[in-house]
C-alpha cells in the first residue's frame, strides 16, 4: 500500500514539473505588451541573393548572442508569395528580435556592429530596412 501512495505521489509530482515547465517554454517565446519587436526586412529585387540557411544557422544566432538576456527570442520569417499567390514576394526574408529594453538592444548591436554589418556578405547582398516597433495590444484568435 505504501508503495502505492510513493508511486502515485512521484507520478503527481513529475506531472507538476511537467506542467510548470511547459508552461515556462511556452511564456518564454510569447509576445508581450510593452516589449519591443526589432524587424529586420529584406526587399527582394532583381540580382538580390539571400542565403536562408546561413542566415537561420549562423547570423541570426550570433547577434542573438550579442543581445543576452535582453533577448527573449527570436524569429524568422522566409517569403514565399505576395498579396497573391502569383505576386512576387516583397521580400525574400524577415527577422525578428523580441526585447524588453532598448537602450540595451541599441547598446549591444553598437558594441558589436562590425561583426553584425560585416557578416553580411555572407549571406546577403541586400541593405536590409529595419523597423522598431512597441508591442501595443496582442488579441488571440478567435474559435468557431
Amino acid at each position: 500500500m505504501i508503495t502505492k501512495i510513493k508511486y502515485g505521489f512521484c507520478c503527481f509530482a513529475f506531472i507538476i514539473l511537467l506542467g510548470c515547465k511547459t508552461s515556462h517554454l511556452n511564456n518564454a517565446t510569447t509576445p508581450s505588451t510593452g516589449m519591443y519587436k526589432v524587424a529586420i526586412l529584406y526587399p527582394n529585387g532583381d540580382d538580390k541573393t539571400f542565403d536562408m540557411d546561413y542566415y537561420e544557422k549562423k547570423h541570426m544566432p550570433m547577434v542573438a548572442g550579442f543581445l543576452g538576456k535582453n533577448l527573449k527570442f527570436y524569429e524568422i520569417d522566409k517569403g514565399i508569395a505576395g498579396r497573391t499567390p502569383t505576386d512576387k514576394v516583397p521580400y525574400l526574408a524577415i527577422g525578428y528580435f523580441y526585447v524588453t529594453d532598448m537602450a540595451e538592444y541599441n547598446k549591444a548591436i553598437a558594441q558589436n556592429r562590425e561583426a553584425v554589418i560585416g557578416d553580411f556578405k555572407n549571406y546577403t547582398n541586400i541593405q536590409p530596412v529595419v523597423q522598431v516597433c512597441e508591442i501595443k495590444k496582442l488579441v488571440p484568435g478567435t474559435s468557431k
